[in-house]
């Protein structure tokens, strides 16, 4: 009998630590998933913040979204990486909250002084993002995004493979995406000449794997010209104002 009262107590006791166990589970998982949502809503919110401030680039956010995690599967990026990228392209442009809206919403080219402030946004995305512990993980894209591949970016002049990876993905697609979309300072590119001017920037501006990828992604474009020229096109000058 005392055998038998024993092994009912040490049964009685497993099983209140089993289900004491299975309820601490479900508590961490309805927490981890209470903070995840937190997450994504603070995310949510201040890429919609910046929006309704620049209203011309509403929607770019959404799009380049979607096309960058397109890009991340096929350079074979994982399940937690893409997210990653998901949430870094989101808050690409964070920094320029801390751009005057003169500057920001000016409706023509820059000067050089106006475009000192406007280069510090990764910089601004960077002091935002880094003190914060579940956001300094996303700080590839906001802060590297204006990197380029030949080291003649910003803000730290990275080169080649030191500019993270998603960095290099997003930059092209960001870049396809303002080309190709309409502003209050110039009307939208034609699909060739935005291909073009890809095409021309690789080995330069972007990784030519990455551009290659990217215009498998979207159909591609076997025409053009390998140095694009005409009136929306000038190296190194109309572009490089307005992309921020």
């Amino acid at each position: 009998m005392a055998t038998d009262t024993a092994l009912l107590s040490l049964v009685a006791n497993t099983a209140a630590v089993a289900i004491q166990n299975a309820q601490l589970t479900r508590s961490l998982e309805q927490s981890n998933q209470d903070l995840n949502q937190t997450y994504e809503a603070t995310i949510d919110g201040w890429t919609r913040a910046l929006e309704l401030r620049d209203f011309t680039t509403e929607r770019h956010s959404n799009r380049v979204v979607d096309l960058t995690v397109e890009m991340g599967k096929r350079m074979g990026l994982n399940h937690a990486e893409l997210v990653k990228l998901r949430r870094g392209a989101q808050l690409h442009d964070i920094g320029k909250i801390g751009i005057p809206d003169a500057i920001l919403l000016k409706p023509g080219p820059l000067d050089e002084s106006e475009w000192k402030v406007m280069r510090r946004h990764p910089l601004y995305a960077y002091e935002l993002l880094s003190p914060i512990p579940h956001f300094y993980d996303l700080l590839d894209i906001p802060y590297c995004h204006h990197e380029k591949w030949d080291g003649s970016g910003y803000p730290r002049r990275l080169r080649g493979e030191e500019i993270p990876l998603g960095a290099r993905i997003f930059a092209v697609v960001d870049v396809w995406d303002a080309l190709s979309s309409n502003r209050p300072y110039r009307s939208a590119w034609q699909p060739h000449q935005v291909v073009d001017y890809l095409r021309y920037q690789s080995n330069r501006h972007f990784q030519a794997e990455v551009v290659e990828a990217f215009l498998d992604l979207i159909g591609g474009y076997s025409g053009g010209s390998a140095a694009p020229r005409g009136p929306f096109f000038t190296p190194g000058r109309f572009y490089s104002t307005r992309l921020g």
